[in-house]
């Protein structure tokens, strides 16, 4: 028996003889004069209660344990098609390469190779987000967190981006106006920085235009990936944070991936006493903006 199946003959085995008994303790209370009667009829409202509110809990877990089986089916679906799709390029292209039919010809070998390892570098960063998502929802990461200005987390992020896609796909541009400092896990601000970019380039069509910028705000600096792609609904802006959620990416020609990247988002900035922020129009694109407080110069306050 199905999940659903189950709490529909829940609801209905437990329905029927609540109302039943709650139908028999009022007409004791109504029509009884014996405190006999009263006692009765209070007992069986009692349990009838008492099973509808145990009913409803019973209800309730097992819509919550439906609804994560769906999830994880989904997650593991999106998973499989997501790694298939680079595997399947670097199969293609290895056999090529061992079947000897670029032998002589240096610049197409060069290309097969470069395609090679881009698709390696997008397995990595598909592992990578996987692993970091376990770690954050089992509370098991452990940040090294310094002192010190965004430019290092933002380049390494942009150095990877570049190495998975094709020289002259993107037209990326990079503007750092500040240094000022902050305090925060080089790695995990990489990892987010690196998942904006990835979901920009998704969202995108062919002509792709993403732009990082770092900058002073008020008290916070702010790092911002602006990009051109199909932009998103104004009514689901408040769930392209949450685990799983997907956009549909049909119209931006790309897959839609595992619904992790953004979640990551919005857990590193939190966990670095930020947070992200959205802006967004359909059919020009969105930008994404992560505030982080400056750090306290304890020197300079000295």
């Amino acid at each position: 028996m199905s999940l659903t199946s189950a709490i529909v003959a829940l609801a209905v085995g437990v329905i029927l003889p609540v109302l039943l008994s709650t139908s028999l303790g009022i007409v004791r209370l109504a029509s009884g004069g014996k405190s006999e009667d009263i006692v009765f009829g209070v007992l069986v409202l009692s349990f009838a209660a008492a099973a509808f509110g145990s009913a409803i809990v019973v209800t309730v877990l097992l819509g919550k344990r439906a609804r994560v089986a769906r999830l994880q089916a989904d997650f593991t679906a999106n998973i499989s098609h997501e790694l298939r799709t680079p595997l399947a390029s670097i199969r293609m292209y290895a056999q090529t390469l061992q079947m000897g039919r670029l032998d002589g010809d240096q610049k197409r070998t060069k290309e097969s190779l470069e395609i090679i390892l881009r698709e390696t570098e997008w397995l990595e960063a598909m592992i990578d987000r996987v692993l970091a998502w376990r770690a954050a929802a089992g509370d098991r990461e452990q940040p090294e967190m310094k002192i010190g200005s965004m430019r290092v987390a933002v380049e390494s992020a942009v150095a990877r981006f570049e190495r998975m896609v094709a020289p002259g796909e993107v037209d990326l541009g990079v503007s750092i106006e500040c240094e000022t400092p902050v305090l925060h896990d080089v790695d995990g601000m990489g990892s987010l920085l690196l998942n904006l970019l990835i979901n920009a380039y998704k969202y995108s069509g062919s002509d792709k235009r993403i732009s990082i910028t770092v900058e002073d705000l008020d008290d916070n600096v702010e790092i911002s990936v602006k990009d051109n792609g199909i932009g998103i609904r104004k009514d689901r802006v408040g769930r392209i944070f949450d685990p799983f959620y997907q956009v549909d990416s049909s119209n931006a020609g790309g897959s839609s991936g595992v619904g992790l990247g953004l979640a990551i988002v919005r857990h590193q900035a939190r966990s670095h006493s930020g947070e992200v922020y959205v802006e967004s129009e359909e059919g020009v694109g969105s930008k994404f903006s992560v505030h982080l407080p400056r750090a306290i110069d304890t020197k300079k306050d000295e």
